[in-house]
């Protein structure tokens, strides 16, 4: 009864060797399959998405430059004398520039986000800051002093276009 458990055991354990390479090899090629697949989808998606985000970048970067305070204060003009009028008028042209561009913070990082809207907030209280400073009696000399400021330091709109274009530039680093 021994020798026959024995002689069962011995021809058992080729069986159970291939048996267990064999699983090793299948468990592997499966792992190896679904790396494949998960890459080709990454890279199907990369073509569709890298475009899209591309322009989001663009259309962020054309926010940043129709916010800056010498662009801004150059397109628009003021309708008349009274500086609060003009302030709003400001205001109000940053955030329709702002919620035009909502949407495009699904396709940027949330750092990259949070600065821009830093820079949009920075810049509505430049305007908010410079209009209620003594300096200021009229919307020519809001506009004035809001560029004459500027010529000492830098716009908000500046670093946050530079952050914008570090992180493209990113994109194609990797």
């Amino acid at each position: 009864m021994n020798n026959n458990l024995l002689n069962l055991a011995f021809q058992l354990l080729p069986a159970i060797l291939v048996a267990a390479v064999a699983y090793f090899f299948f468990k592997e090629y499966t792992k190896n399959e679904d790396g494949r697949r998960r890459f080709l989808m990454h890279k199907e998606n990369q073509k569709t998405s890298l475009p899209l985000r591309l322009q989001a970048y663009e259309r962020l970067s054309l926010f940043l430059e129709r916010i800056a305070p010498g662009s801004l204060l150059t397109r628009v003009k003021p309708y008349s004398d009274d500086k609060e009028a003009y302030e709003k008028l400001l205001l109000q042209t940053i955030e329709q520039e702002f919620e035009h561009n909502l949407t495009q913070q699904i396709y940027v990082t949330n750092e990259c986000w949070n600065i821009i809207r830093t820079a949009k907030n920075a810049t509505i209280s430049i305007i908010r800051k410079t209009n209620m400073s003594d300096k200021t009696h009229n919307s020519d000399k809001l506009r004035e002093t809001i560029l004459t400021d500027l010529m000492d330091n830098q716009a908000p709109s500046d670093a946050a276009l530079a952050f914008l274009k570090n992180e493209v530039s990113e994109i194609f680093d990797v």
